[in-house]
Order: C-alpha cells, then sequence, then structure tokens
C-alpha cells in the first residue's frame, strides 16, 4: 500500500482543516517544501497537494508552492483544488503535478473530464469522489450532488479512470478511523481500481487494516501532524 502524506495549503502555509470547515483550521508549518523533503527524505514517494484556496475560488492560487516542492524535491505529487478549466489543468501541469484530482468538475462538466483523460491519459487524472452516505459530495462538501456513489465510479472507470481517491466526509479530519465498510464495498464492486483511502486515519492499525484489505494508497493528513503516526511508521509501508 502506498502512503501519500498531505499537504493542505492556505496562504502558501501547510494547514488542515477539520470535515472541509475554513473555520476550523489549523496551521502546521509555514514551509510547506520543508515539509515535503522530510517525506522526501524518509522514502516516501507520493505526496498529495490541495490548494484549498484554490477550491473556494475555482481555480489554482498556490501554484508557486506547488511549483516549489516540484523543484525541490523528486516526489510525484498529485494535486487538487479549483482545477476546474483546460487553463486551469495546463497550469497545474506546467507547475510540476504529476497528476490532477478531478472532483466537483467530474460531477459538473463530465463532457470536460472525458476531454482530459483523453488527451492526458486516464492515470494523470485521479477522480476525486467525496462521499456522505454513498452519495457525492461536491462544492468543499457543502452541496450533494444526489449523485450515487457507485454510479459515479461506474461512469469514470467506463471512461478508463484507474485512480481514484475516496473521502468520507464525516470522518475528516476526526481521527477515529476510516470508512472500511465502503472501501470494502468499493474494492468488490471494482477490484481494478486503484483505491486511495482519505478521511479519518488515526493510527498505524488504521494503515495496516487498509492495507490488509486491499487498498491501494492511504492519504494519511492529521494523524502525522498531530504526532499519532511517526515519519519513520509512514516509511515503513514503503
Amino acid at each position: 500500500m502506498k502512503i501519500i502524506p498531505a499537504i493542505d495549503i492556505i496562504g502558501g502555509k501547510a494547514v488542515r482543516l477539520t470535515q472541509g470547515d475554513y473555520n476550523q483550521k489549523t496551521e502546521y508549518n509555514d514551509d510547506p517544501l520543508a515539509v515535503a523533503r522530510a517525506f522526501e527524505s524518509a522514502g516516501i514517494d507520493r505526496l498529495h497537494v490541495v490548494d484549498l484556496e484554490g477550491a473556494k475560488a475555482s481555480k489554482p492560487t498556490n501554484l508557486n508552492v506547488l511549483e516549489a516542492i516540484s523543484k525541490g524535491t523528486e516526489l510525484k505529487i498529485d494535486f487538487g483544488g479549483g482545477v476546474k478549466s483546460n487553463s486551469s489543468i495546463e497550469e497545474v501541469l506546467k507547475a510540476g503535478a504529476h497528476q490532477v484530482t478531478a472532483g466537483s468538475i467530474a460531477v459538473k462538466d463530465r463532457s470536460l473530464v472525458k476531454e482530459w483523460i483523453a488527451k492526458y491519459g486516464a492515470e494523470t487524472i485521479i477522480l476525486g469522489a467525496d462521499v456522505q452516505n454513498e452519495k457525492v459530495a461536491i462544492n468543499g462538501w457543502q452541496e450533494d450532488s444526489g449523485l450515487d456513489l457507485f454510479e459515479f465510479l461506474r461512469e469514470y472507470v467506463e471512461l478508463g479512470i484507474t485512480d481514484c481517491i475516496c473521502t468520507d466526509v464525516s470522518k475528516d479530519g476526526l481521527l477515529q478511523g476510516p470508512s472500511f465498510d465502503l472501501y470494502e464495498k468499493i474494492i468488490k464492486a471494482f477490484p481494478d481500481l486503484k483505491l486511495i483511502a482519505s478521511g479519518g486515519v488515526s493510527s498505524m492499525e488504521d494503515l495496516k487494516r487498509l492495507e490488509q484489505m486491499g487498498v491501494y494508497g492511504t492519504i494519511v493528513g492529521k494523524a502525522y501532524y498531530e504526532g499519532r503516526i511517526s515519519l519513520e511508521e509512514l516509511a515503513s509501508f514503503e
């Protein structure tokens, strides 16, 4: 299982939100590049970067941070936050992202995401499925699209999507454990999908259980930043 540390950016700083609430923000480091280099030094090779301001503005606003991490490390970066147009995805890839997460846009403009899959390759586009009660949530989790998660996944798997980040909104930032049952159902329904679990990881036990289930990768954020899981423990999965 791949461990994919998360760096969420607001104002150029590494932060974490609780359940996507901008009013529940904790700043962890004002130098995201230093954080990224620490992950790389430990032997980790993937990084999940989220431009939280970009998500709010519907266009990436912290590309300078992405570029600095890309130039300053060899990490394979997936980037999300406000990528909703052809110009945005071009900018993000030019700034050094290896993969781009299509979240709300995958619900609102399927034809555009289909274009991206054709142009950049399915492996470049990660489907971002934020979920509440097996329904897809969009716009920073503020809106229930009413779309069934499994129908949504099936549509994009048929278009060739190979990677999916699935976040259970009800778990994110609470350190109460991931949605094991949900991930089991997804793996059973789509055995070839590279499922990346996100939200709720609180301990090494959570990570071991996800690995045993066959999850391809897991995003780790708050549990690391708050000292629940050490860098050495994360690196032990590599």
